[in-house]
């Protein structure tokens, strides 16, 4: 049996080809658009406040670029890397916090970090941070490798290091300030000597404390010497009360000794002299000299005394005229 012929389709065929040479001449249309966005897009460039762009042309450095928005080869013949030159980052040794946008600001392993072995043998767990800020972009980008992960290893090693120059004691109360200020100044060192284009700003001890199985008796032994530390700064504080209190009253004891020799003295250098200015008028002449004394002493001593009737020893009968049993007012 005859297998029956299709007849052509030529309508059909020719709306297919109009609809395809439609499509292509529209994209003839949009290439020259999309080809101008790209050419604009990847000419220009914002670099934010905080940060500077790094200009690489064909993956050479070219120039540093301030913020604003700046200008560029297209087509990724100039490539833009932005440094935050003005953020002020941190790394975190011994623990993870949970908000953090800094990819190398926690350790894989904080519990590892924070172990560390004192000058005496003994361990303590030591949390620190490390604040820092890219102060060269281009040393930071082209002179080393990963120069946040290089500073996170030597914060650690600097720290073991001086750490285990010191007993637990030191570590955990009285030397705190001393190892951050040494660490500081050691990692500074190293961050300049490695050219990591970072500085340093900041070495802060967090949590130390000693291990948790012996916690409980350090604690008791630390309250036992903040006792004893409370004690003598009483025994101080009442020594500075007395000893002062007593040198003072024997200061003044001492100045009211000498002013009574001084008074003395001067009385009786007084006295002595009015003796001899008395004599020297009695050796020229004596009975004016002796009434006188006699006079001036009845003076100065009858005022003292009540009042009294002095009679002649020849007068007789003169008695009941006056009132003697009466009590006369005494003049002041």
């Amino acid at each position: 049996m005859p297998v029956p012929q299709r007849e052509p389709q030529p309508q059909r065929w020719s709306s297919a080809q109009s609809s395809a040479q439609n499509a292509l001449r529209w994209l003839w249309r949009l290439l020259p658009v999309v080809f101008a966005v790209w050419f604009l897009f990847s000419s220009v460039v914002t670099i934010p406040a905080d940060a500077v762009g790094v200009r690489t042309r064909f993956g050479k450095f070219n120039d540093i670029l301030q913020p604003g928005l700046r200008f560029r080869l297209p087509f990724g013949m100039d490539r833009v890397e932005k440094i935050p030159v003005q953020r002020q980052l941190k790394l975190e040794f011994g623990f993870v916090t949970s908000d953090r946008t800094n990819p190398f600001q926690a350790g894989t392993e904080p519990q590892a970090e924070q172990s560390m072995v004192t000058g005496d043998l003994n361990m303590a767990i030591v949390e620190w941070v490390v604040q820092y800020r890219v102060d060269d972009a281009k040393e930071y980008l082209f002179h080393a490798r990963d120069p946040a992960l290089i500073l996170r290893d030597a914060s650690e090693s600097v720290m073991r290091e001086v750490v285990g120059d010191r007993t637990v004691d030191e570590v955990i109360t009285i030397g705190r300030q001393d190892i951050e200020h040494g660490a500081l100044l050691r990692l500074q060192d190293l961050a300049k000597r490695y050219g990591l284009g970072m500085a340093v700003l900041l070495v802060q001890l967090k949590n130390v404390h000693p291990p948790q199985p012996v916690q409980a008796s350090f604690n008791e032994v630390n309250q036992a010497q903040q006792e004893k530390q409370q004690s003598i700064n009483l025994a101080n504080g009442e020594y500075n009360r007395a000893v002062p209190r007593a040198r003072g009253e024997a200061a003044r004891k001492i100045s009211e000794a000498q002013g009574y020799a001084i008074k003395r003295t001067n009385e009786a250098r007084g006295d002595a002299e009015r003796f001899s200015a008395v004599l020297a008028e009695y050796v020229k002449a004596p009975e004016v000299t002796r009434q006188r004394l006699y006079h001036e002493t009845m003076k100065e001593m009858l005022p003292k005394l009540e009042r009294k009737v002095i009679l002649d020893e020849k007068a007789h009968q003169i008695l009941p005229l006056f009132q003697l049993d009466s009590q006369p007012a005494r003049t002041r």
